[in-house]
């Protein structure tokens, strides 16, 4: 156990010290690397941060790899291969329009961050609607909560959730919508009569089944009875932290080991299919969008995700000479401070690695 812990430390610390090749291989100047070093350390005794890294099939840093921990946004990187799977087998059609106000129905403004409204923004000012490639897209590269639970309309939960089993991923728990998912504390009060101190009990002591299954209740009803801005607005009144705790605590969790070794298989782009990349590869590699990561990288993607609460991240890379890469981070119970620290500098530390 000492020596693991040694090696960790000296791999953490090699981290830091690559930011000078960083620095010239982005040119970059910002974030501190240290600061997640900093963090890891302070935490990795406890359940709520775990960190697995490997490089070229060796383990380099392998901290709480076995305990779940909420994946915040992270997961739909699930819903991104399931996409992509249904393309190649010809179930979907990538290129079917979608109407941008039918996105509408499971947007809810000012609920996550901004995301939504990023991708809305990023289109054309004229443009109606778009082709369900470019609704995954704005699900990965804007984290667009609103197009992740239009998806699992489109690609069945009950596929998601397969998915899971097909991968042996032993920690995933199941999937539901996390946009109607906020909406349960409202429906307890309008049709219980509870008063929010009431919902909020009802809630700590709900099961994950039941809970899950409320939120696919509400995500099914919408589709004959879409909810009201009336309802969107009221909604935003009801959900104070103590409710968007529960609902960050309640969201699918897996643990760092698990989703390192999706991003293993990923990354050897020999477990899914040709015709599986020729979907996902778009939608995931972000990264190589810009002409200067291009000029290093073979190929490269990443996932994060964040609540108040939250922050994790999942990424693969290889390098122009072959070197393969893969990291998961998850982080649970943060303060704000922790928070803003992560965000800031977890971008500048995985590209170390």
């Amino acid at each position: 156990m000492k020596m693991m812990w040694l090696i960790t430390g000296i791999v953490l610390i090699l981290a830091a010290a690559a930011l000078a090749l960083f620095m010239y291989l982005k040119g970059k100047n910002s974030g501190d690397p240290e600061s997640v070093i900093g963090y890891v350390q302070e935490h990795r005794h406890t359940d709520n941060m775990a960190l697995v890294i490997r490089h070229n099939d060796e383990e380099w840093v392998k901290i709480n790899e076995d305990v779940p921990l909420p994946l915040a946004s992270t997961v739909k990187i699930m819903v991104a291969i399931e996409y992509a799977r249904q393309a190649a087998e010809g179930e979907i059609d990538p290129k079917e329009k979608v109407d941008l106000k039918t996105m509408e129905t499971y947007y809810v403004p000012k609920t996550d961050g901004g995301a939504h409204q990023a991708w809305i923004d990023s289109l054309s000012e004229e443009v109606e609607s778009v082709p369900l490639s470019e609704v995954t897209n704005g699900m990965i590269a804007y984290s667009s909560n609103a197009n992740t639970d239009y998806l699992l309309n489109v690609l069945g939960i009950e596929n998601v959730n397969r998915l899971a089993e097909d991968l042996k991923l032993a920690s995933h728990e199941k999937m539901y919508p996390i946009v109607s998912a906020l909406f349960i504390p409202m429906e307890l009060m309008e049709e219980e009569g509870f008063t929010k101190e009431e919902a909020l009990k009802e809630l700590k002591g709900m099961s994950l089944d039941e809970y899950r299954s409320r939120a696919i209740d509400i995500h099914q009803k919408w589709d004959s009875h879409p909810p009201l801005e009336k309802g969107k607005k009221e909604l935003l009144k009801v959900l104070d932290m103590d409710f968007q705790r529960i609902w960050s605590d309640r969201l699918p969790r897996a643990t760092a080991g698990d989703y390192a070794e999706l991003m293993s298989l990923l990354n050897r782009k020999n477990y899914f299919s040709k015709e599986v990349h020729s979907y996902l590869d778009p939608v995931m590699e972000q990264l190589l969008k810009n002409p200067r990561n291009r000029e290093w990288l073979q190929h490269a993607g990443q996932k994060g995700g964040s609540t108040a609460f939250v922050f994790t991240i999942s990424m693969y890379a290889t390098d122009k000479e072959g070197n393969r890469t893969e990291m998961a981070f998850l982080a649970n119970d943060l303060s704000n401070a922790q928070f803003k620290e992560l965000s800031r500098n977890m971008t500048v530390f995985s590209f170390n690695f």
